[in-house]
């Protein structure tokens, strides 16, 4: 019996899934993604903060994109929260588990 068809194809998924590993590694981490996501949470933060502060004071020359840089700020924050719970929700079920 020829096995060599396998063997072949068994070293050919070895090649293949080391050449993924490498590409996920040199890729961005999940931590390096997280810190941006969170870092462009913050500044729309910021930005919708000025725009109150804007409002409040009466400087601001258009006051619809004062309340679209509010809006904008109020719905990235509600989504930071919404992929915060399900990860929190994620790792409980994980923990859950039994190994």
């Amino acid at each position: 019996m020829d096995i060599s068809g396998i063997n072949s194809l068994s070293s050919l998924m070895n090649n293949q899934m080391n050449t993924n590993n490498v590409q996920a590694v040199s890729g961005n981490s999940f931590e390096d993604m997280l810190k941006k996501s969170l870092n462009e949470v913050n500044k729309t933060q910021i930005e919708g903060y000025k725009a109150m502060e804007g409002i409040a004071t009466g400087t601001v020359p258009n006051l619809q994109e004062a309340v679209q840089k509010i809006e904008e700020a109020d719905l990235s924050l509600k989504l930071a929260l919404e992929v915060k719970n399900k990860a929190v929700m994620g790792f409980k079920e994980i923990m859950k588990m039994q190994v």
